[in-house]
């Protein structure tokens, strides 16, 4: 395969590491371009991959082409690249708000074009990327992308959508779990707890949990009542959380995060 990643920033450059790792796409086969020369992830300077700002030029040896601009760039990009686009190259959209048709309305050919909604996490292997096909994919091209994005975590197709509600769920997530987990830490140290160690213990714990329900299957709710003995000390934390509205907070932010990634695209109205 051959690889082309345009907009080889933070995501970008976290793909490339990834699936140069998994053996997925050889070093010598990517192709990743930058805005400006001196743009790109220090880590990538590592690997004997070509990169520089010829869009058009990377497109035009590549396979499989990963759109890794800002939502506002990609139609500018797709222009430039349009005339080395054809119905046998397969043009992945990792941009945040962009729909398919979009991409597709920019293209003179039928080019198969496929929408994918990763999350840093993918950074450490534990991502998960929502992916979505465009009118001239096919199956074929959804195995492609999810095989790709399989190295950096877990991959769900999604209609497309419901891709706005993953952005402001699974993409934007992360932070939110940060907050919470700097929150949780600054507790164990309001109780006499090391920082380094509350951080640790805070830590573990949201991972070890995460994966219960993963691997349980089981309802959140239900495991929350298998920690919460009667009278016990967790009841009180929980009585806590829900008095300082925590749940309506978080699925307030859930939903203002994606509201917003509806208005990220500012779309041309001459296409």
């Amino acid at each position: 395969m051959r690889l082309a990643v345009l907009g080889a920033g933070k995501m970008g450059g976290i793909l490339i590491e990834a699936f140069v790792k998994q053996g997925l796409v050889s070093p010598q086969n990517i192709s990743a371009t930058v805005g400006h020369s001196g743009q790109e992830r220090k880590s990538l300077s590592k690997l004997p991959i070509f990169s520089g700002t010829d869009n058009r030029a990377a497109a035009r040896g590549a396979d499989v082409i990963i759109l890794g601009v800002k939502p506002q760039t990609v139609g500018q990009v797709v222009d430039e690249i349009a005339s080395e686009l054809n119905d046998k190259k397969l043009l992945i959209s990792v941009a945040a708000s962009v729909p398919t048709d979009y991409i597709e309305r920019r293209i003179a050919v039928n080019v198969p074009v496929v929408r994918a909604m990763p999350n840093t996490p993918s950074m450490v292997g534990e991502g998960i990327t929502a992916i979505s096909k465009g009118k001239f994919a096919t199956q074929k091209d959804v195995d492609t992308a999810r095989k790709l994005f399989d190295a950096v975590g877990k991959t769900v197709v999604v209609d497309e959508k419901y891709m706005d509600a993953v952005t402001g769920l699974s993409a934007s997530g992360p932070a939110f779990i940060y907050i919470i987990l700097e929150s949780l830490a600054e507790g164990g140290v309001k109780v006499g707890l090391p920082r380094d160690l509350a951080t640790l213990l805070a830590s573990q714990m949201a991972l070890g949990a995460a994966k219960m329900v993963i691997e349980t299957g089981d309802h959140p709710a239900l495991l929350k009542d298998t920690v919460t003995t009667p009278a016990g000390c967790t009841i009180d934390g929980i009585l806590e959380l829900e008095e300082g509205g925590l749940r309506v907070t978080l699925i307030k932010a859930v939903v203002k995060a994606s509201q917003r990634a509806k208005e990220l695209l500012v779309t041309d109205e001459s296409h």
